[in-house]
C-alpha cells in the first residue's frame, strides 16, 4: 500500500463531491472548525453487502458486452478519471474519496451467479467481469470473490471475459488457463500510460506498468487470449503514448486492443478538474479545453457511439492513429470468440428424477 508523506494512503480524488441523491449532507467547510464527529480512518473500510442481484444486462450498444457483474462497488485503485465513481452515490456515498475508501463487498455474489445461471430462461452469452469496478482490486486479495465467480462459471462452462489493471489476476492463472483451453475466457489489461510518474498520480493504487505487461506475457504463454485497453485516452496527457503502449502490449503477447476517449460524467467532472489543476497546473487549462473539443464543447457526452470515441479533429486523429498502430503491431487481426455452446447446468439431469 503506497502512502503519502503524511502517512495517509494515496488517493486519486482530493475531495468528496456532493451526493446528488441526498438532500442533507455533512462536510467541513472550515478545516479549523470543531465538529461533532471524528475524522474517518485513513484506512480502507469494507462494507459487507448481502446483494439482491449480481448480473446486469448491458443496454448500452457501444460498450462491447452483453451482461456484466461486479463483486465490489467502489475501487481502491483511485483512478481520477473513473466513470464508475458516480455509482457510489446510489449507495448514499460520495463519488470522491468515499469511492476509494469505502468498498462495498457483495459477499453472496457466487450464490447469486449460480442462481442466475440455473434459471431456465438463461440462454448463454458471454458475461463480463469488471463492467464497472475492477474485480481484481486490492479487496480481492482479502475476499477472493472473483475467484469464486470464475469457479462457478467453469462449473457451468459459462464464458466470461475480464478487464483489469491489477496483476493479482495472475493468481487465477490456473483456472483461466483451463477455461481458455475451452475458449471460455479472455483478459483485457488496461494500460493508460507508460510514465510511472503519471500512473502514480492518476491511478495511485494500481500495479506498475511493467507488471501489467507481465500479466499479458504470462497469461498469453498459458494460452489465455489477452488484449490491451488504452482507456481513457486523455489529449495533452497520454495521447502521444498510444504507439508505445500498443507496441509494448503486442510484444508481450496481446492479440487485440481497444481504447476510449476520456469523458467526465457527473461528479467525475469535479474530481478530475480538481486533480488536473493540482497535479498539472502548467497545462491544466489546455488539457481541459482539448477534452471539451472532443465532446462538442463539453467534457461529457452521453450519446451512444459518440461518448466513448469523442468527435472533432482531435478525436478523429486519435481514432486514425489507433487503427494505424493496430495494423502495424498485428493487433485485432482476428476477433476473439468465446464459445457459448458448451454451457450446461450441473446436476440438471439428476434433478429430473
Amino acid at each position: 500500500m503506497s502512502s503519502s508523506a503524511a502517512g495517509r494512503p494515496s488517493r486519486g480524488a482530493g475531495i468528496n463531491t456532493p451526493n446528488r441523491f441526498l438532500r442533507q449532507q455533512r462536510s467541513k467547510s472550515i478545516i479549523e472548525g470543531i465538529d461533532d464527529w471524528e475524522e474517518p480512518s485513513p484506512g480502507t473500510i469494507f462494507l459487507q453487502e448481502h446483494a439482491k442481484t449480481l448480473v446486469n444486462k448491458v443496454t448500452s450498444p457501444d460498450v462491447g458486452m452483453y451482461y456484466s457483474m461486479n463483486p465490489y462497488q467502489g475501487c481502491e485503485h483511485g483512478c481520477a478519471y473513473c466513470y464508475a465513481r458516480n455509482a457510489h452515490e446510489y449507495w448514499g456515498l460520495s463519488a470522491g474519496i468515499d469511492f476509494e475508501q469505502k468498498i462495498i463487498v457483495k459477499e453472496n455474489a457466487p450464490q447469486l451467479l449460480r442462481q442466475f445461471l440455473m434459471h431456465p430462461s438463461w440462454q448463454s452469452v458471454p458475461l463480463s467481469l469488471s463492467g464497472n469496478t475492477d474485480c481484481y482490486q486490492p479487496a480481492e486479495q482479502k475476499f477472493r470473490i472473483t475467484r469464486q465467480l470464475l469457479e462457478v462459471c467453469w462449473s457451468f462452462r459459462q464464458p466470461v471475459s475480464i478487464i483489469t489493471k491489477n496483476a493479482f489476476v495472475i493468481k487465477d492463472a490456473d483456472i483461466l488457463q483451463t477455461m481458455a483451453a475451452h475458449h471460455l475466457t479472455a483478459v483485457l489489461v488496461t494500460i493508460t500510460t507508460q510514465q510511472e510518474e503519471l500512473r502514480r498520480a492518476m491511478e495511485p493504487r494500481t500495479t506498475t506498468i511493467s507488471q501489467r505487461l507481465r500479466v499479458i506475457e504470462v497469461l498469453s504463454k498459458l494460452g489465455v487470449p489477452c488484449g490491451v485497453m488504452m482507456g481513457p485516452v486523455i489529449p495533452g496527457l497520454n495521447d502521444h503514448e498510444m504507439a508505445g503502449i500498443l507496441q509494448s502490449a503486442a510484444d508481450a503477447g496481446a492479440r487485440f486492443a481497444a481504447y476510449t476517449f476520456v469523458r467526465l460524467n457527473g461528479s467525475v467532472q469535479l474530481i478530475f478538474h480538481e486533480w488536473l489543476h493540482k497535479h498539472f497546473p502548467d497545462r491544466a487549462e489546455k488539457v481541459w479545453h482539448l477534452i471539451e473539443q472532443g465532446h462538442g464543447g463539453k467534457v461529457n457526452d452521453s450519446r451512444f457511439g459518440k461518448r466513448m470515441r469523442g468527435e472533432g479533429p482531435m478525436a478523429q486523429l486519435i481514432h486514425q492513429q489507433f487503427k494505424k498502430y493496430c495494423r502495424r503491431f498485428g493487433l485485432n487481426k482476428e476477433p476473439v470468440q468465446l464459445d457459448c455452446s458448451q454451457f450446461t447446468r450441473p446436476g440438471q439431469q439428476l434433478a429430473l428424477f
